[in-house]
């Protein structure tokens, strides 16, 4: 939804993808090394790109208190408002923690069509730029630009149907950098891999960091089997890619955020004492630990040290 709607409350208001193939998978084209420039800095930092998160009705509260419980932070108050550009009325808040920020939505009337399944929401520099360069870059408006109250929105998607929710406001917000900065996580099938890197990574201005193409799968979930690990960086944060062929355990390929935190062990002991149960993990391998949380009112995030 409009992370805008909710900086109102306030004077001032990457993705991963993953690929699991086999091993004897490869890729006949090779990845771009580097992005192309938007024709302007459009994007304004990780501080300012949210994941949204979509709370069980009754549940934001629940969910909030056990967010900061287990990174720390703080939150806006709760506001009741329309951030769609068809009527509907959801309570909002932001999160803004060490970690990450979140954008958490609680809707009071049905969700509009095709809001909910958008990952994030990353702020502009320049609105009419970024979705300008976003046609250019292969990806499409999902949900054509709508003004509110403080600024304009509009959702588009790249290659392999990831959808992302890009927004300006009229006043720049200022927020303070992240202690780390979180892995957005996504998951693509091989089929849309190579359209999908091309058209993100010539968007997002990004590099490719690295790229793992016989990581173990045991991180996913498919202990004994290798997958395409692909990391990516970019003015807009981290991402993960990786490409899998869809034969996922739970809760794999539903957590779209990855967080880091400086103690796992710790991390999730705080966690499971504030209402969030771990859905897997935690697993050590190369000196990292990672496990998969949900917290109350249904999200699921990665968290790693």
């Amino acid at each position: 939804m409009r992370d805008r709607a909710l900086a109102h409350v306030l004077p001032v208001a990457l993705s991963a993808a993953l690929l699991v193939v086999p091993a004897a998978s490869t890729s006949a084209e090779p990845l771009p090394r580097a992005g192309l420039s938007a024709p302007s800095e459009i994007a304004a930092g990780p501080q300012y790109d949210t994941t949204h998160v979509y709370v069980e009705p009754g549940r934001m509260a629940a969910f909030t208190a056990s967010w900061k419980a287990t990174f720390g932070g703080t939150n806006t108050a709760v506001t009741v408002t329309g951030v769609t550009p068809t009527p509907s009325l959801t309570k909002s808040q932001l999160i803004f923690s060490p970690v990450g920020t979140l954008s958490v939505f609680d809707f009071q009337t049905p969700v509009p069509y095709p809001f909910g399944a958008e990952r994030t929401g990353w702020l502009l520099k320049d609105f009419d730029a970024g979705i300008r360069h976003a046609r250019a870059s292969g990806a499409h408006l999902l949900v054509s630009p709508f003004s509110d109250p403080i600024g304009r929105d509009a959702v588009i998607q790249f290659p392999g149907g990831i959808n992302t929710q890009v927004y300006w406001h009229t006043t720049a917000p200022s927020y303070p950098p992240l202690a780390t900065v979180p892995e957005n996580r996504v998951y693509v099938s091989a089929d849309a891999v190579d359209a999908f890197l091309h058209s993100y990574v010539r968007f997002t201005g990004g590099s490719v960091v690295s790229d793992n193409r016989r990581a173990d799968a045991g991180a996913i979930g498919l202990p004994g089997k290798t997958y395409r690990r692909i990391s990516l960086s970019s003015p807009f944060g981290k991402t993960l890619v990786m490409v899998t062929d869809g034969h996922l355990p739970y809760p794999f390929g539903r957590e779209v955020t990855g967080y880091e935190v400086t103690h796992l062990a710790d991390t999730l002991a705080k966690a499971k004492s504030s209402g969030a149960k771990v859905l897997w993990g935690p697993r050590s391998a190369a000196g990292h630990g990672s496990a998969v949380v949900q917290f109350p009112g249904g999200y699921i995030a990665e968290i790693h040290d």
